[in-house]
């Protein structure tokens, strides 16, 4: 099954969710496309906005994650994330260099001059449109998106996870959340958060 998986590099939620959908990925053999969606183009694109500086600097990590692609195909987007993840949530560095973030996956640096092109910007709100025409527009990220069970594509924001979970249990949260999403009708689950997402490093399968 292929699961499209719409992040921004800087989101701690993303990161927690990516490793769960990391775990179960081969043990229900899911084909996972890592996409783009900006939280600066979404919230926060105003000089006044608080998060503005923060969310710049990762909408520049997007543009080089775009610019990959184009060149290197999605297969290398999964290490390149992974590395993004490892600098800002592992090190809370979001200054790093991403030359050497592109080193340390056998990329070229030269991708990472495709920070300062705004030229991305269209490929990113391209792929961000395509998410929030399936979810609508108040939600957050991460955004997952697969075939129901009828063959339509379907998105849903989340699942919103703040620990790393056993195997079985993160299996079984898969199961749930695929069939809620392919439900006919089924809109929304919702509980406040009551612990930070708690940041650990694991490498994917």
């Amino acid at each position: 099954m292929r699961v499209n998986y719409w992040l921004d590099p800087v989101c701690p939620w993303c990161w927690m969710t990516s490793r769960w959908i990391v775990d179960v990925a081969p043990h229900r053999d899911l084909d996972v496309q890592w996409r783009s969606i900006s939280l600066k183009m979404k919230n926060a694109d105003t000089p006044d906005h608080p998060y503005t500086g923060i969310y710049t600097k990762s909408h520049r990590l997007l543009r080089i994650m775009e610019a990959v692609r184009s060149q290197e195909g999605d297969a290398i987007i999964a290490d390149l994330y992974t590395e993004y993840g490892r600098r800002i949530h592992l090190g809370q560095d979001l200054d790093f260099d991403p030359a050497e973030a592109l080193d340390a996956v056998g990329l070229d640096r030269r991708f990472a001059q495709a920070a300062d092109d705004p030229g991305w910007d269209h490929t990113i709100k391209a792929g961000m449109s395509e998410a929030l025409a399936m979810t609508g527009k108040d939600v957050g990220t991460p955004i997952i998106g697969f075939d129901d069970i009828e063959g339509n594509p379907v998105a849903i924001f989340g699942p919103v996870i703040s620990r790393e979970l056993d195997i079985d249990v993160a299996l079984r949260l898969w199961d749930g959340v695929h069939a809620a999403a392919s439900t006919p009708g089924f809109w929304e689950l919702k509980r406040t958060r009551t612990e930070s997402a708690a940041i650990g490093f694991r490498p994917p399968v």
